[in-house]
């Protein structure tokens, strides 16, 4: 539905929002489903409409809760029973600078701005702290906007009675507290009211006949924006970023043009243009974006092209290059098998609006961006919030580098006949270990990414997975894997929780890069080794069947469990006796 993608339709969004909806739980017969509560400093109704709408594009069905109008300092610090039987898994906090209790008088000196600066920024400390003990769970949080007035002028951003100034150093110390704080991420308010344009923005009109705190065009674009985080916070992030060459990455068609006839560099205005987008997409490679070549081209020309010597990309950025006269659909189609991957984790960059049609009609899940003008596209990608960066691990820095080795894995095996020998060759060394701090925000994170390896797709926060490790009737182990070829971090994770003599796994999931490899082995081994330490006689494990996870419907009877129930839902459970157990032994070495 083009009306989702930037820029956004919002008169169709705003007008049919109903008949959206509808179309859209036809499409997702099996959404993620969460409770968000959204506490208010103005009306909220319809950025709930909104977000609902956008959270479905991603597969996820929201339930809200709305406090009423301005109680969310209340209802944060109070609570309500409705909230507290709501129980939410996301709670999230619209204020705005209309929100700001008190601002400094030109009679106030320095002491006295900070110390009203420490109050009001105190305010929102304690709901956060007060919502987190409760809950548990992620709280989203705007920062602040501005007036689109300045009673000082130009003034008013560094004089310290300049609510300009004030409000940006609220916000810095919300920029501060989010860097330390696990369970708090931002929602740039301040960023949004300045891309929609400040005096469309702060609409007078909607504020005092409706108490909105924006413009009623503007939430859509809130709304997207809220989406963009909680869809990274729930793993429903895109992955690999597809680009085409001719007129995508330069301007003109190198087979025609040759690479001295491209427009790529400094030298024209219009090489400018393309030369700055592909320093956009080396800085998604740095943040973990994989990025692949889709063209229509002889691979010569498209390395030749790569090679330009004003270009930004050189081919090593890419993990894998389909240049070729396929379609471009099948081209996508053969590079996500490559990777382990589905094609809904690819994002598909083409000037060509019938090569897009083609790959969207071809490959549903796959988002095609409206790239139209060139000097667009960073603005439509941007927008767009493919790549929303919630965390910034190792693991994503590293990403391409890890997809390159998982490549140059798959040419090795090319030369064995024999699998173990393979596997033997790898000189894999295998790391499980109970839950670390180091490692909770890799293990939440794998818990909302892993979709196919996964027997029960249970969807974990960072403070779920703390407490967890917290808990003695908790078994939680995690693994890491390399090998000759590099680390591939930490790939696996399992939790269970231990009823008498038995231990139910309720968590247990790997990354597809290290499919066939013995990592499930050697998890295995190591769960029913930490069981049978905690004097347990028995695993039981859970199936719960969605669109992705096929693979591992049998896992556990692969494994020596046996089938004790079942429906006709296809949701599964097995068991499995620890005295008749035999390790796998599988080709690695394990540390524990």
């Amino acid at each position: 539905m083009d009306c989702f993608q930037y820029p956004y339709d919002t008169e169709t969004l705003l007008r049919k929002k109903r008949r959206l909806k509808r179309e859209l739980l036809a499409q997702n017969p099996a959404p993620l489903h969460k409770r968000i509560a959204i506490l208010g400093g103005s009306t909220t109704n319809e950025v709930a409409d909104q977000l609902g709408l956008f959270l479905l594009t991603y597969g996820i069905e929201a339930e809200f809760y709305q406090s009423e109008y301005a109680q969310y300092w209340q209802d944060a610090m109070f609570g309500t029973p409705e909230l507290d039987a709501f129980a939410p898994d996301i709670v999230y906090i619209h204020t705005s600078w209309r929100n700001i209790t008190a601002f400094p008088s030109l009679a106030d000196d320095a002491a006295a701005v900070d110390a009203l600066l420490e109050a009001e920024y105190a305010r929102f400390a304690a709901m956060w702290d007060a919502l987190g003990q409760k809950f548990h769970c992620p709280i989203l949080q705007n920062n602040f906007d501005r007036p689109n007035y300045r009673l000082l002028g130009n003034r008013d951003i560094w004089d310290l009675h300049g609510r300009s100034n004030f409000i940006a150093r609220l916000n810095q110390k919300l920029y501060a507290a989010a860097a330390e704080r696990q369970d708090l991420y931002l929602n740039d308010l301040d960023w949004l009211a300045a891309d929609f344009g400040l005096a469309a923005w702060n609409s007078g009109f909607y504020w005092h006949m409706y108490k909105y705190a924006m413009s009623l065009d503007a939430i859509p674009a809130l709304a997207a924006n809220l989406a963009h985080i909680i869809k990274a916070i729930y793993g429903r992030n895109k992955k690999v970023l597809a680009l085409d060459l001719d007129n995508t990455l330069w301007g003109g068609i190198v087979g025609d043009d040759g690479v001295e006839g491209i427009a790529i560099g400094p030298e024209l205005p219009e090489g400018q243009v393309y030369a700055e987008f592909q320093s956009y997409c080396k800085a998604l490679k740095d943040i973990g974006v994989v990025l692949t070549v889709d063209s229509k081209n002889d691979e010569a020309n498209a390395l030749a092209g790569l090679g330009h010597p004003d270009g930004v990309l050189r081919a090593e950025d890419f993990v894998a290059i389909k240049a070729s006269w396929e379609p471009k659909d099948q081209n996508l189609a053969a590079t996500a098998k490559e990777l382990s991957l589905g094609a809904d984790s690819f994002v598909f960059a083409d000037d060509n609006p019938a090569e897009r049609a083609i790959v969207a009609a071809q490959l549903p899940g796959v988002d095609t961006p409206a790239l139209d003008r060139a000097e667009d596209y960073i603005k439509v990608l941007d927008h767009g919030g493919y790549f929303e960066a919630v965390t910034l691990s190792k693991e994503d820095r590293e990403k391409t580098a890890l997809y390159r080795q998982n490549a140059q894995r798959a040419a090795a095996q090319a030369s064995f006949a024999d699998y173990g020998a393979y596997l033997d060759s790898l000189e894999m060394t295998a790391a499980i270990r109970p839950f670390e701090p180091m490692a909770v925000a890799r293990v939440a994170q794998l818990t909302n990414k892993s979709n196919q390896f996964n027997l029960t797709t249970l969807r974990c926060s960072e403070e779920d997975i703390r407490a967890m490790a917290g808990n003695a009737g908790w078994l939680c182990l995690y693994g890491r894997l390399a090998d000759k070829f590099g680390d591939n971090g930490i790939v696996t994770v399992v939790a269970g929780e231990q009823k008498g003599d038995e231990v139910h796994l309720r968590l247990w999931l790997m990354s597809c890069r290290v499919l066939k490899r013995g990592m499930e082995d050697a998890m295995m081994d190591a769960v029913v080794a930490e069981a049978a330490a905690r004097g347990a006689k028995a695993l039981v494990g859970y199936y719960y069947p969605t669109a992705k996870n096929a693979m591992v419907k049998d896992f556990y009877a692969q494994m020596g469990f046996s089938k004790a129930a079942g429906d006709d839902a296809g949701n599964t459970v097995w068991r499995l006796e620890l005295a008749g157990y035999q390790p796998k032994h599988p080709h690695m070495t394990v540390e524990r």
